[in-house]
Formats: C-alpha cells, structure tokens, sequence
C-alpha cells in the first residue's frame, strides 16, 4: 500500500481550541518504536559540542520519543530531514540547531546527548544530521529534537518531543510517493582492488579488514596488514586529512566492557600507525562503539565475526 505516513502532534492549548503538528513521513516509513513518558524531562541539544561541553536547554512536560525507519537504498540524509525541516518552519518553529557530522561534533555530539539503541536506531559516525527546534503558544512550549542518519540501505530518523501532558501523538495515513531508491538499476562500478584511498575519499569510511588481536585482548598481531600500509600512505600524502579509527565488538558481554575494549584496539591500531609507519598522530583519533553498531546479525559466529572490525572514519580536512 502507497501512502506517506504521518507523525500526528496534537496540542491542546486553550479552552477555545487546540492546534496540531504533522510531520509527513514517507508511504514506506516504518515505525520501529516509540515510547511515551509523562512528567519527565529530556536535554536538547540547542548547539555543537565544543571545548568538551554539549550546550542543551533542558525540557520538560510529556516526552514522546519514536524511531523511524525508512527503506531507501542510496536516500542521503539530506533527502530525508529537508522535508522535515520545511514543515517545522511552516509550522512557525524556531530552528534552535541544524547541524552535519563533524559540525555537530562528530563522535562527541552522538555520545552526549540520547539515541536510541540499536537495531530500532541506527548512527553512522560519518554521515548523520541533527536538528531541534522550538515554539511557543501561550505558556506553553513544545520543542522536537530529530536525529537522522542512514545505511546503505535505510534510512533512520529518531524524533524526540516534549511538550504539554495529554498530548501523545497519534498515526495517520494519505496516498503519496514513498520515497525511491537513488541507486540505479545498472550494476556498481566494481572497486579496484587496492584503491584505498578512492575508497575512503568516495565513501568516507573503510573497514580496516584482515587486522588480527589476540583473543579477548586488545592488542594488535604483529602483522604484517596490507591496509594499515595503505592507510599510512593515504594520510601521509594527504596531510590535511583527518581520521578516526573505530573499534567495533560482538554483543558478547556487558555494553560499558565492549566500549572499552573496542576503543583499546582501536587505540592499538593508532599506536601502530605512528610507531612503524611514522603516521603524524594528530591526524589520528581513537574511539570505541561496542556492540552498538552492527553490521550482522549476532545470532550466528559468521555475523559476530563480521562484527568485530576497525573502521578508519574520515573526520576533517583541515
């Protein structure tokens, strides 16, 4: 069935009236989960992450929080918020924060403030967009918070509301477009093997396969690995050039001890990179995801295997 789903909003306001927000979502839109807690209070995001501090303005009132899923292969996050924010500013919201990646502040940003957990969200550290924005009607203020990022093949949209008690947000449905596949129906351009650093120009983030670690450890095999070579030269010909290597787990374990152990091994591969490659290191970052973002199922040994990865980020180009 065609149809654009809709994020029904509704205040009520006054005696004399009530007024609503409707946030039109693609036909295709699924929603993945959504949670609705009374008398509580949220922290929005209100500017970037900047001198270790995410500035925010703290909510209150009922808070509506609900995951989008939008399946698109090759939809941009652009494509996505671009309508979202036309109907906030129709509405008469006041755009607090309209942000991309690394001008949120990039992994800083998507650790400090609330998302959902996976598989419901999804955030890809290279390619997310944030907004909030607010209005006021009498003594009244409802504010929204979206966080939108994508994989390949979907698109996620996380929304955040506070607003008045008694105004939990409602489902509707009208005929219109879902939203298409920008990939073509022609075969990829298979990658040249070795073109490392088309790959991560082009798609801003490579898996560093073939890396080995001693079990449940965190240190680095002695190699040697043909892509921290690869690495090595990409960074050392591009000087300006900036990256964040991210280490990822399986979910065996407790999510706080695969955050750190992912970010171990993400930080032995930098040491690496600097000891026996004389990569300059402020051209490097180390972090840890944990099991937080997957790319396989984890039922199965082959998707946990597949799991456990370093992924070099491309963070700036100054």
């Amino acid at each position: 069935m065609r149809g654009r789903r809709f994020l029904v909003l509704a205040l009520l306001l006054c005696p004399a009236g009530a007024y609503a927000l409707t946030l039109d979502f693609p036909g295709n839109a699924v929603l993945a989960s959504e949670t609705i807690t009374p008398d509580t209070s949220y922290d929005l995001p209100t500017g970037p992450w900047v001198d270790g501090a995410l500035p925010v303005a703290r909510t209150e009132g009922e808070v509506t929080r609900q995951v989008w899923q939008i399946p698109a292969p090759g939809v941009s996050t652009l494509q996505i918020l671009a309508p979202l924010r036309q109907q906030l500013q129709r509405e008469g919201f006041e755009l607090l924060l309209d942000c991309q990646t690394n001008a949120c502040g990039g992994f800083d940003f998507r650790f400090a403030t609330d998302v959902a957990s996976p598989p419901d969200m999804f955030v890809d550290l290279s390619d997310f967009r944030f907004l909030s924005a607010r209005r006021k009607a009498g003594s009244d203020t409802e504010t929204l918070g979206l966080f939108i990022s994508r994989t390949d093949t979907i698109g996620y949209v996380q929304v955040i509301r506070t607003g008045p008690a008694g105004t939990a947000p409602a489902l509707a449905t009208t005929d219109a477009p879902a939203v298409q596949s920008t990939i073509p129906d022609t075969p990829a351009t298979p990658t040249v093997p070795g073109d490392f650093g088309s790959r991560l120009d082009t798609q801003g983030r490579v898996i560093l396969e073939g890396l080995a670690f001693e079990s449940g450890s965190a240190q680095l095999g002695p190699g040697p690995f043909a892509l921290l070579q690869d690495l090595a030269d990409y960074l050392l010909a591009n000087p300006d050039r900036q990256v964040a290597l991210v280490g990822h787990t399986d979910a065996s374990g407790s999510l706080e001890g695969n955050i750190t152990l992912s970010k171990r091994r993400a930080a032995s591969v930098l040491e690496r990179l600097v000891s026996d490659y004389d990569v300059p290191r402020g051209q490097l970052d180390a972090q840890g995801m944990g099991y937080l973002s997957p790319i396989a199922s984890n039922l199965t040994q082959a998707g946990r295997d597949t799991n456990r990865r370093v992924e070099v980020i491309v963070t700036s180009t100054e």
